[in-house]
């Protein structure tokens, strides 16, 4: 099957979930990607759409941001996501796909058991947690099962929960991309046609996210989505991109 069609369909699927649930996009992309061209320079390349989709969804409910908890456990993220971001250009691709793989299997278990949404911390041990997803964020771009519990130790409103995890994203995509660009600028520009279809995709499932699903019950769609990541994550640990 075309591999324009195949990101086309993945992005418009990680755009819609993303903007219900806040996290998706790397998930959904870096496998698909990683099987073509290497999980090193597939979590480059999704930092694209993954940074677009984010913004996008930013600009629309950014007047719900928690701006305390942005400039304090964001800032945990942030610098969470530098490191994680210069620790992805020095460890091999094969590595990176075991690790997004775990990272994908476990947070595919917790949403199928319905742990994540039970797992919260205290407000101590939700900056270690900020820091640990913006590292994971940095090193393989996935971030946010661990981001949203760590969030949940703060008591937000449903909108200032969803806006302020979203601000953080896009607050880690500003310090780990730049990391990327500085050493892998000419292996992801090489990608360009891939990158302009998975964030074509991205945006329209963005946009079109809420009305796509909001006639699936909310259980059974966090359901889907965590079989989906967990399948993912099971490919990935069987088939590391090297």
């Amino acid at each position: 099957m075309n591999h324009s069609f195949l990101l086309t369909c993945a992005g418009i699927m990680a755009g819609a979930i993303a903007s219900i649930s806040g996290f998706g996009i790397g998930s959904i992309l870096t496998p698909l990607l990683a099987s073509w061209i290497g999980t090193k320079l597939a979590v480059a390349v999704v930092s694209i759409p993954h940074f677009i989709g984010t913004a996008l969804r930013f600009v629309v409910i950014r007047e719900h941001v928690d701006r305390r908890v942005l400039w304090t456990f964001g800032a945990a993220s942030a610098a969470g996501g530098l490191v994680g971001a210069l620790l992805h250009i020095w460890m091999r691709s094969a590595i990176l796909g075991y690790v997004l793989g775990v990272l994908l299997v476990f947070a595919g278990f917790m949403g199928i058991t319905g742990l994540a949404a039970r797992m919260s911390f205290g407000k101590r041990s939700a900056w270690f947690a900020g820091a640990l997803s913006g590292m994971f964020g940095g090193l393989v771009g996935n971030q946010g099962g661990i981001r949203s519990a760590a969030l949940l130790g703060f008591n937000l409103r449903r909108d200032a929960f969803v806006a302020t995890a979203t601000a953080i994203a896009l607050l880690v995509d500003l310090f780990r991309m730049p990391v990327y660009a500085l050493l892998q600028f000419h292996q992801v520009v090489s990608q360009w046609q891939m990158a302009a279809v998975a964030t074509i995709g991205v945006i329209a499932g963005t946009v079109s996210g809420k009305w796509m699903l909001r006639r699936i019950p909310e259980n059974t769609f966090r359901l889907i989505v965590s079989s989906i990541i967990l399948v993912l994550g099971f490919w990935m640990l069987l088939h590391p991109a090297a």
